[in-house]
């Protein structure tokens, strides 16, 4: 029988965000593409992000994490699913604050309110090799990337930024003016970003507000994006649009985004659990067959 088989998981949205957390800490499976897509096809278990549990590898660490988007690939940072995952290791106990590691790096989590989270989502990157890009640019905050669809405004010259997995953030006067299911795919799969991209449109309503729509690779646009959110926060400072702590208004909801002196960026924002249930065997034949 599939390690998986029976195993509960939590399934939560960070603001609509829909997260699936597994914990594999005791077990030494390592959830595969087919699985994960597997799993994305259970009713109960649909999500735009799989966030999976394994035994620390960093001392001082409650978990080692995985995420896996929606069609099985994986990927370095979701800051609603950090959310996630710091609800399903604190609830229950009297600590405020865990540190978990990802591909990307540590990140710490606090407990601000019951379902209230502030995650350190550690240091943005701009370098061409770190977002990464596939050729040298000498200037990350105006990419040479445009994308023209007959009846839709144009859109040129994105800042380029990694939050621990890569972000194209567009400013646009109105992001209710484009299609994203049009124009979302291509510019992910962009030649110029060889592991893809998120691709944000960003609306400057204030020093300290932006409104934000975000095409996530591997999951399309979703609802809310948290490393999205940050990269887009980020951009914005960056252009000197707006102040060092921001509100950003997603689909589902609002984060607030803060670039700190030290360089580290916190998003802080809500989690709910929406249920608990199993992982149903026969998912994993089917997968298997």
């Amino acid at each position: 029988m599939n390690t998986l088989a029976n195993l509960p998981f939590l399934k939560m949205n960070g603001l609509g965000n829909e997260i699936v957390v597994l914990d594999l800490r005791g077990l030494s499976h390592t959830v595969t593409t087919h699985e994960a897509q597997a799993i994305g096809q259970f009713e109960r278990a649909k999500f735009e992000q799989l966030m999976v549990l394994h035994d620390p590898v960093t001392q001082d660490t409650d978990a080692f994490v995985r995420i896996y988007n929606a069609d099985g690939s994986e990927a370095g940072a979701c800051g609603n699913g950090t959310r996630c995952v710091a609800f399903a290791i604190l609830r229950g106990t009297e600590r405020s604050q865990t540190i978990v590691e990802t591909t990307a790096g540590l990140l710490t989590c606090t407990r601000v309110a019951d379902e209230l989270f502030t995650v350190d989502m550690g240091t943005p990157r701009f370098g061409w090799r770190d977002i990464p890009l596939s050729e040298e640019v000498a200037d990350t905050a105006a990419l040479p990337l445009s994308r023209q669809v007959e009846g839709l405004p144009s859109l040129e010259s994105p800042v380029g930024v990694s939050m621990g997995n890569p972000h194209a953030v567009f400013f646009v006067a109105d992001t209710a003016a484009y299609d994203l299911t049009a124009i979302g795919p291509s510019l992910e799969h962009d030649p110029l970003f060889p592991e893809r991209a998120n691709i944000s449109l960003a609306q400057v309503l204030g020093r300290d507000h932006l409104k934000l729509r975000v095409w996530e690779r591997g999951a399309g646009e979703t609802r809310a994006c948290g490393s999205g959110a940050c990269a887009a926060a980020i951009a914005a400072m960056k252009r000197g649009l707006v102040d060092r702590r921001v509100r950003v208004s997603l689909p589902g909801g609002d984060l607030t985004i803060e670039w700190r002196a030290d360089d580290h960026v916190l998003m802080t924002g809500p989690t709910a659990l929406e249920w608990t249930d199993s992982l149903p065997a026969s998912l994993f034949r089917d997968a298997a067959a």
